[in-house]
């Protein structure tokens, strides 16, 4: 691979990778840290960029190892700022109250999320979040698609419980 064929095929996703960085280690610099790793190490392997179908993939499965294996070096916690990664217009319409319920709303699914299994935190992170189709997970996770949309259906299935739950106030 060319140096431009680099800076068209990796440097775009760089700010992706990123976001999946910081979801997982909850640490601006480590974040960074993992992407420079990762454009390292996609840089290194080069010459086997021709046989990948999935560029983006491959670089989110390298970010994610990376990703997870500095959280077992350093036994950490997983923390997520979820009202960080969703961009919410800010109308004209919206009065105070309403963004700080917003605001509330948004802190109280990123507990939910946090709460989740690992697994399907990654997989909710990936699909609503970043955006990627069921196979990119699945190729960026390495699990089958099936396990991708049923880890999914569990993980939003307990979010919306959780909603559900805080929204009743105690009345059902």
């Amino acid at each position: 691979m060319s140096l431009e064929a680099f800076k068209t095929r990796v440097l775009p996703v760089k700010d992706k990778l990123y976001r999946f960085a910081f979801k997982m280690l909850g640490d601006s610099e480590e974040a960074h840290d993992t992407v420079q790793e990762v454009m390292i190490k996609v840089w290194n392997k080069r010459d086997e960029m021709a046989q990948l179908e999935n560029m983006e993939a491959w670089c989110m499965r390298i970010t994610r190892n990376l990703s997870l294996d500095k959280l077992k070096s350093k036994k950490r916690k997983l923390t997520d700022s979820l009202e960080d990664s969703f961009e919410i217009s800010q109308g004209e319409d919206l009065t105070p109250y309403r963004t700080v319920e917003m605001d509330d709303t948004m802190k109280n699914i990123g507990l939910m999320i946090a709460a989740l299994p690992a697994k399907q935190k990654q997989i909710i992170q990936l699909r609503d979040v970043e955006g990627y189709s069921y196979k990119e997970i699945g190729d960026i996770m390495e699990i089958d698609m099936s396990q991708v949309k049923v880890n999914l259906f569990r993980a939003r299935q307990a979010v919306k419980e959780s909603i559900l739950n805080i929204n009743s106030y105690g009345l059902q």
